[in-house]
């Protein structure tokens, strides 16, 4: 098969900012499907990485970013007050639980903003130690790879202070113990010795691992690290840019952790597809200074009227409530595949935020990283945009729009249960993989 546009695209943009899993260009979009270059609806169980909360073409969407277009409040707040980031400052303060006087900070990505925090929190407490997990992808730019922990940035710098520990996995646990206790004492015994708790500013969480494989931490784990953390006056930063905004069924994914961090990253599904990110937290950090992080369009109006438009097409269409309900059914059809394929070592989640981690076998639960590449591939070519993340590149990532619908799960499924069977059976050549490499 031809892919004339995907070609174009190879020969025109750098690829330093490509992460292709198989020849997908795009030309538009609907609903829960993208329309690919031969004019195939292809049901989209990504939606850009979460980006797309609302799909692709929403009608609220569309109003919001045309009204901002066509009488825009300036294009930045770098120096003015803008009406449409003041209201979105004063809706995010009101949905996201807090003490004390607070303030919300705007940029373009969860990178920007996970950066923001990084440098902020150093400089504003003058601490010099930061925490943060193995697996862990807070960003892409110099700062936020900085406090980063995932194998994709090998060879990044990092923060200096920086420490970093394992993830919770009950899948594959430390120390043999599925409860994270173990894990607990470990961080305990760094916070008393070599990263004394009394020099560190902040603990980055994720309270789903994402690009690190869709890892659901036990239950209670990050409420018990929390109080640690308050014991030594420890900033604890939840990055929401994936999982958060309704995606687990809660509007931020913390809240089924019963803790309530000191700070809250959003970005992606935030947008709806356009770029902003925001942070939440304490006006001792975010305005401890001025002048410290600011890029010329952040807070612009359009960017704001899209959020605005998220906000408030997840209440009016209870989409919180739909991610719930159709993440559960689609978690369930999911597990219901390992009966058939056993090349299915576990399937985890919360709502919509679904990983499918994929091995050689259960017993060893060895990664099996070349058949998450042919199954995506065989997906696409079936009909699904899907992609595969983890620090072993084998689990089958599911982050689709929130309007996702039942019977669009349960194609979903159908699909990936065929292009498991192909690729385990050998009918995906080993040579449709060259180029694309993915993490």
């Amino acid at each position: 098969m031809a892919f004339p546009l995907y070609e174009k695209d190879q020969k025109t943009l750098s690829k330093l900012q490509n992460l292709r899993f198989f020849p997908l260009a795009v030309t538009g979009g609907n609903g829960s499907y993208v329309i690919a270059e031969d004019g195939r609806k292809l049901l989209d169980l990504s939606a850009s990485w979460g980006a797309a909360s609302l799909g692709h073409g929403h009608p609220a969407f569309v109003a919001a970013i045309t009204a901002a277009a066509a009488n825009p409040a300036g294009a930045s707040i770098l120096s003015a007050a803008s009406a449409p980031a003041i209201r979105l400052g004063e809706r995010l303060l009101a949905l996201t639980p807090g003490t004390g006087e607070r303030r919300v900070w705007l940029g373009h990505s969860g990178s920007d903003a996970n950066e923001t925090v990084a440098r902020a929190v150093v400089a504003a407490t003058g601490r010099k130690r930061l925490i943060a997990f193995t697996g862990a992808y807070h960003g892409g730019t110099a700062g936020s790879m900085a406090v980063s922990g995932h194998s994709a940035q090998e060879g990044s710098d990092k923060a200096e202070g920086l420490s970093l520990v394992p993830y919770p996995d009950p899948y594959r646990p430390f120390a043999d113990d599925p409860t994270g206790a173990a894990l607990l004492d470990q961080i305990e015994e760094l916070l008393a010795g070599p990263c004394p708790g009394e020099e560190t500013a902040a603990f980055f969480i994720e309270p789903i691992q994402s690009d690190g494989g869709l890892i659901v931490p036990p239950p209670g784990f990050f409420k018990r690290l929390a109080e640690i953390c308050a014991r030594y006056g420890i900033l604890t930063v939840s990055d929401e840019v994936k999982v958060g905004m309704g995606r687990t069924g809660r509007l931020h994914c913390y809240m089924h952790e019963d803790f309530t961090p000191d700070i809250v990253v959003c970005g992606k599904g935030l947008g709806g597809g356009v770029p902003i990110s925001a942070v939440i937290g304490p006006a001792s950090i975010l305005d401890f200074a001025v002048c410290f992080s600011m890029q010329t369009l952040h807070g612009n109006a359009i960017s704001c009227g899209a959020s605005h438009a998220v906000l408030d097409t997840i209440e009016t269409e209870k989409l919180i409530d739909n991610a719930a309900t159709v993440g559960g059914h689609l978690l369930n059809s999911l597990e219901s595949l390992k009966e058939k394929h056993a090349e299915i070592g576990e399937v985890r989640g919360r709502g919509l935020a679904i990983g499918v981690e994929l091995v050689t076998d259960r017993e060893t639960k060895e990664p099996a990283k070349k058949l998450a590449a042919k199954v995506v591939y065989r997906a696409f070519e079936l009909g699904l945009v899907v992609y595969y993340v983890g620090m072993n590149s084998n689990v089958l990532e599911l982050t689709p729009p929130l309007t996702l619908s039942a019977a669009e799960a349960d194609e979903a499924v159908a699909i990936i249960s065929d292009a498991i069977s192909d690729a385990a059976a050998g009918r995906v050549d080993d040579a449709k993989l060259k180029g694309f490499e993915g993490w």
